[in-house]
């Protein structure tokens, strides 16, 4: 009897750097690629928010539908179901005859939770879930220190990890798959079917951002084409003025860390700018670092009161000047300016991130949980790690201690538009 292993996507949808199916692949002879839209992924949350609002769900259905196109290209598909995947996969296992279930190992919980309830739905099938990793540019395992002696400290982590680890070559792209043959492989989702919370009257027709493998390897194409055009100009870099919009891909996986780390090293040895490359490589390890740190201190990163040792009395009801701030109408023209953007395309920089959160948590006084839930229901790039441990960093109660307290609204907003250059065109 052929054997058959079932590749359950999650937040790893490409086919390139995808040590999972690849081995999938190897070990079998036939593979059912599987993609679940949780319900639970839609609904509201405690926080008055809604879990991934309606820009965030377009852009997953576009990378799903891409990542489709790509299984078709192979002569197959990918099942695409609706509801929970540790009702539905143990169903899928019985029915084809699967020997084996391969999925990425998640570290925020209530992922987790996802993933221990089809381990313990497959152990009383007598199958097995086998976990991979493959979200981070270095594997914890070529790490130089176990996950639980981690330094707190980013400063420290870079510096040891850079100095003592590698980062590995990427998997190389799947040149033939064979299928489990379906005569059904399940209709994509209309955003409607998913959108039940929210209007999608104000959504934008197009957007900046498409989701999917190939509009990822595309986009970093484009920006590296972008990094010649800059060596070639002689062009002088400011600090902090390179904007990739590569996270918006990273996020679900469309583009490996691997991939865009080694494509970075050579563009960097043929054209130069390696401060230009280097912010680049940076925000991959700071998106490793808050995964190692979720990864150690687990649940943490979700409380208010964060690693603090004073309990959090903030309260997290809703108010007009949360109101005002999701809707970018509190006066303050650049905070505004930042709202109106993330509401419109899902996306904003890291600095206007910083910005915008320093002003909700100490000039409205509002609680840093509000904010983080917010980001979350807006953001295309959303990963649990990184936003949450961005907020409760510039809350004061993350866990590396030398960004304690250091997060001021007047000098972020000297940091971000020194000249005031930015306010000026907005009042013009």
């Amino acid at each position: 009897m052929s054997k058959r292993i079932l590749v359950w996507f999650r937040n790893d949808l490409r086919l390139h750097d995808n040590e999972m199916l690849v081995e999938a692949i190897a070990k079998s002879d036939e593979i059912l690629p599987v993609f679940c839209f949780d319900p639970r992924q839609f609904e509201l949350t405690c926080y008055q928010t809604i879990k991934t609002g309606a820009i965030r769900t377009r852009f997953l259905l576009e990378t799903v539908q891409d990542l489709r196109h790509s299984f078709q290209q192979f002569g197959g598909d990918i099942l695409i179901l609706k509801g929970k995947p540790e009702e539905l996969l143990p169903d899928l296992v019985n029915k084809y005859e699967i020997s084996e279930v391969y999925h990425h190992r998640e570290v925020a919980s209530e992922e987790t939770e996802v993933s221990m309830g089809v381990e313990d739905a497959l152990w009383k099938l007598k199958v097995n879930l086998k976990h991979f990793i493959g979200h981070t540019l270095y594997n914890k395992e070529d790490l130089p220190f176990p996950v639980k002696d981690i330094p707190d400290v980013f400063a420290q982590f870079k510096k040891k990890t850079e100095r003592d680890a590698i980062v590995k070559p990427c998997i190389l792209t799947p040149q033939s798959i064979n299928f489990v043959q379906l005569a059904e492989w399940g209709e994509l989702p209309l955003l409607t079917d998913l959108v039940l919370n929210e209007s999608l009257a104000d959504l934008p027709i197009s957007s900046e951002f498409k989701g999917g493998e190939s509009e990822a390897l595309k986009h970093l194409h484009h920006f590296l084409d972008d990094g010649e055009e800059l060596a070639l100009s002689n062009t002088t870099l400011k600090k902090n003025v390179i904007v990739s919009k590569l996270s918006a891909w990273l996020g679900l996986g469309c583009l490996s860390p691997r991939e865009v780390y080694w494509k970075m090293r050579e563009a960097e040895a043929n054209f130069g700018l390696k401060p230009y490359f280097n912010q680049i490589v940076l925000g991959l390890l700071w998106r490793d670092y808050y995964r190692f740190m979720f990864k150690k201190y687990r649940n943490t990163f979700f409380k208010s009161e964060g690693f603090s040792t004073q309990t959090s009395n903030s309260d997290l009801a809703d108010s007009d000047l949360l109101q005002a701030w999701k809707n970018g109408n509190t006066g303050q023209p650049l905070v505004d300016s930042i709202m109106h953007d993330l509401n419109a395309s899902g996306y904003i920089s890291n600095s206007c991130r910083q910005l915008a959160a320093t002003y909700l948590i100490y000039e409205l006084q509002i609680n840093w949980i509000m904010g983080a839930a917010y980001f979350e229901e807006k953001l295309i790039d959303y990963a649990p790690a990184s936003n949450w441990g961005n907020w409760a960093n510039i809350a004061g109660v993350g866990n590396d201690t030398r960004l304690t307290n250091s997060f001021d609204f007047e000098k972020q907003l000297k940091i971000f538009d020194p000249k005031g250059t930015y306010l000026q065109a907005l009042r013009a």
